[in-house]
Parts: structure tokens; sequence; C-alpha cells
């Protein structure tokens, strides 16, 4: 899973059958049938559309992507949010994080050893608890498609917006994020344990948010953009 999982940042474009070949050339007897389990429990898809996907819940309403040729110009026009798997030396977890489009500002994220909605309820709740976005974006995953999800953000006024289905480039932004803080801290700290990544990750957005410069935002921190600092 771990290879699997640096792989995929490498090459978001693999599916599970390259994924399969290229571990077989790395030397591990791996079939597809599994690669392909490890790659749902992983949440990890291939960035082309799809006929279909595991997490999407049949029941569940699905909104409509309001981003495309939309101009984001403003902090608190769009907010986006996803979950990424995070290895670790025993075991792994699920990290969530809601961003702001134009600034690259982590309002919230929270960490779970289960996708059970509750991380991503906490999560949505302390960032309401701070600002409301205009637009509120996801992928189609059972979690941000339940009732309570959604309807609490309806609740807000938030209009509400979801990827095409496999479409990971429709959420590009938490993309490069998950892939930052993996090669910037979580790849190289290797944590042990949940406790240790907890740690880690607090103490790593709050460099992320106020002292990594950033060249889209004109070498500007995302807090400085997002409270207009500068």
């Amino acid at each position: 899973m771990r290879l699997l999982d640096e792989q995929h940042l490498r090459t978001p474009f693999y599916g599970s059958r390259e994924m399969t070949e290229w571990l077989k050339r790395k030397g591990h007897d791996v079939n597809r049938k599994r690669i392909r389990r490890l790659m749902r429990l992983m949440r990890l898809e291939a960035v082309y559309p799809k006929p279909r996907t595991s997490r999407r819940h049949p029941r569940h309403k699905i909104f409509p992507y309001l981003l495309r040729d939309l101009e984001i110009s403003e902090v608190d026009q769009v907010w986006a949010t996803d979950i990424t798997y995070v290895p670790l030396r025993r075991g792994f977890v699920y990290l969530v994080a809601i961003m702001d489009w134009f600034s690259r500002y982590v309002v919230s994220w929270r960490l779970s050893n289960s996708l059970d909605i509750g991380f991503c309820m906490e999560c949505l709740e302390e960032a309401l608890a701070a600002s409301r976005p205009k637009i509120f974006n996801s992928d189609q995953g059972s979690q941000f498609t339940s009732p309570a999800f959604t309807g609490r953000l309806e609740a807000c006024g938030v209009a509400i917006s979801m990827d095409g289905r496999g479409r990971a480039l429709d959420n590009i932004f938490v993309e490069r994020l998950w892939r930052t803080i993996k090669y910037e801290d979580i790849y190289l700290k290797d944590y042990e344990t949940g406790w240790a990544l907890e740690r880690g990750l607090t103490a790593y957005f709050e460099f992320y948010r106020n002292e990594r410069l950033h060249s889209s935002l004109g070498y500007r921190t995302p807090a400085e953009v997002y409270y207009d600092k500068v």
C-alpha cells in the first residue's frame, strides 16, 4: 500500500492494471484483483473518467460540477475537500482537509482510522465555525454525498458542487495539497503511530499556512492571502 501510494503521486493516470504490472516489474508477486481491492481501500483512482466507482452511495443525491470555466477571484468563493490515505509504520489512517481554493489556505483537517462520516462532519463543523464559502466542492464519495453532510451545507446557504466520476483533476488543488504534504512531511518523517502523525501534521499545517511561500500566490503564504495581510 505504501508503494501504491507513492506511485500514484508519480503516475496518477495508472489504474489497477498498470499498477499491477508496475509492481510485478519491481519483483512483487501480486494479481490485479488484490491491487484493485487495495486501491479501493486507499481511495486511489486513475484521473481519467471510468464507468463506475466503488465509493458512490446509490441512494445519495449527486450534485452537478459548478467550477468549470468559473473564475476564482476571492477567498471563501470556493472551498474544496477530499480524503487521502496516509501510511504509517504500523497500519494506516485517513486524512480529510477543507481548503480555500483562492488562497490555498487549509481551513480545517481531521484524521481517522476508518472512513466513517464522523471525522468529515467534524472537519466541516470546524470550517463553518470560522467562515462560510459560496461554493463547496467535493468528489462523489459517500461521506460527502450523505444527507447529513450536504444538508449541513444547504442549511448554511452554500452551493454544492461535485466532481465528475473518477475525475481527480476536477479537484486539482486538493490533489496538489496531498502531494505536497506527503513529500514534504509524511514520507520524510515515516510516522509510526496515529498519535505521532497528528502531532507532526499539526506542526506541518502551521508551517504550510503561515510560512510556506507559494509561487502561484506571488510568493505569499496561504494565511497572508486568506486574511489579506500583505
